[in-house]
């Protein structure tokens, strides 16, 4: 696998950096979104790492228990998670103040990015 890994949590960082720019745009939805993702990509480049292979799934705190995270971290994955589906789709449940919601999530994926970076 080499230094695929590394790949993974560059885009992790890239997530997070546009998730950054769109709060900042006031696109809320698209931030939360864009930060599960970006802790999604660091959790899955730390799994690359330990296990030299790849898991398809999109269960953060799958990934998080599998890798030792933190519960705090673990905590952070279960709130964030969700947001890879309602942030896309209309018809789920609705998110009563999503800057708040989004600003709070852009902290939680700094949170485990940085735990990620000290172990990748």
């Amino acid at each position: 696998m080499g230094n695929e890994h590394l790949k993974w949590f560059e885009k992790a960082r890239e997530d997070l950096h546009a998730a950054e720019y769109n709060f900042k745009g006031g696109e809320f939805d698209v931030a939360a979104f864009l930060c599960q993702q970006a802790v999604e990509k660091a959790l899955k480049a730390l799994y690359l790492k330990k296990f030299s292979k790849l898991t398809k799934t999109h269960d953060l705190v799958f990934l998080a228990n599998e890798l030792g995270v933190p519960q705090k971290l673990v905590d952070y994955c279960k709130e964030v998670g969700p947001a890879f589906i309602y942030t896309r789709y209309p018809d789920i449940e609705e998110v009563t103040d999503m800057e708040k919601t989004s600003g709070l999530f852009l902290a939680y994926a700094k949170e485990v990015i940085a735990w990620v970076e000290s172990r990748i």
